[in-house]
Order: structure tokens, then C-alpha cells, then sequence
């Protein structure tokens, strides 16, 4: 059975929503991002989430676009799936989104740590390793 590729636009403000499209979505063939959207980076309409960054799907770059025009951009594009992905909005902010989403025929959704979080080995063990000396020479264990 062949997978249909989802439409997807993430909202954010050049920071989290980058981050959520480099770890969940840039090399995932489920999903194609046809837009960033964003309110609170003054000029970003009309620039491009480069080439170079979002990878082997994107040849083109993804076009980033305001939050005002969300409803018709997701049917423009027709848009399966919305990604919030600010971090710092307010909860009745981010359910008028949510509204807005819905009306237009797409699914909303905020993509927990579990998807996107990244994890260093190496630096786990490292603050093991510290705290285990800091246990033995001071007598006391991690925070």
C-alpha cells in the first residue's frame, strides 16, 4: 500500500519551528513542508528556508510566508497538517490557531520533546562520570 504524503506548513518564529523541521520532517518522505509561516520576525514574508539547510526534498529552499494569511494558505496548498511550533504564545493565541487550522480542513498538532529533543551520549556520560567523582570525594550525589 502506497503512503500518502501529507502537506504540511509549521508555524513558528525562526527558532523552534526550524529546529522541529531539521529533526522530524527534513529527510522524512511522509511529509512534504510547503511553508514556514511567522508573525514576529519583522521582513521574513517572502524569504526562503535555504537550499543548503533543509535538504535532498527541497531543492528549492521552503517559502516563508505571515500567519495572516494561514486559512488560505492551507487551502492553497492543501494542507493536511499544521505544526505549531512557537514557543512562547499564549494558550488562548495558540487555540485561535488552532481554530483557524481546523476551519481551513487541516489537523493541528504541537510535536512533543520525545520527537524532536536531541540526545549526546557523550555528554551524559561525561556528567555521569562527574557526578560519580563529585559522590566519592564530597560525600554527596547528583542535584
Amino acid at each position: 500500500m502506497v503512503q500518502k504524503i501529507e502537506n504540511v506548513i509549521i508555524m513558528g518564529a525562526a527558532g523552534r519551528d526550524f529546529h522541529n523541521f531539521n529533526i522530524y520532517f527534513k529527510d522524512n518522505e511522509r511529509y512534504r513542508v510547503v511553508c514556514f509561516t511567522a508573525t514576529q520576525i519583522p521582513d521574513i514574508h517572502g524569504r526562503h528556508y535555504p537550499p543548503e539547510l533543509a535538504g535532498k526534498l527541497y531543492p528549492q529552499g521552503i517559502p516563508i510566508y505571515t500567519d495572516e494569511n494561514l486559512f488560505e494558505l492551507v487551502q492553497k496548498h492543501r494542507v493536511d497538517l499544521v505544526a505549531f511550533s512557537y514557543s512562547d504564545v499564549r494558550h488562548t493565541d495558540v487555540m485561535h490557531q488552532a481554530s483557524i487550522v481546523t476551519a481551513a480542513g487541516a489537523d493541528f498538532i504541537i510535536i512533543g520533546a520525545s520527537y524532536t529533543m536531541l540526545y549526546c551520549l557523550g555528554w551524559w556520560k561525561q556528567r555521569h562520570t562527574f557526578f560519580q567523582a563529585r559522590h566519592s570525594y564530597c560525600g554527596i550525589g547528583p542535584p
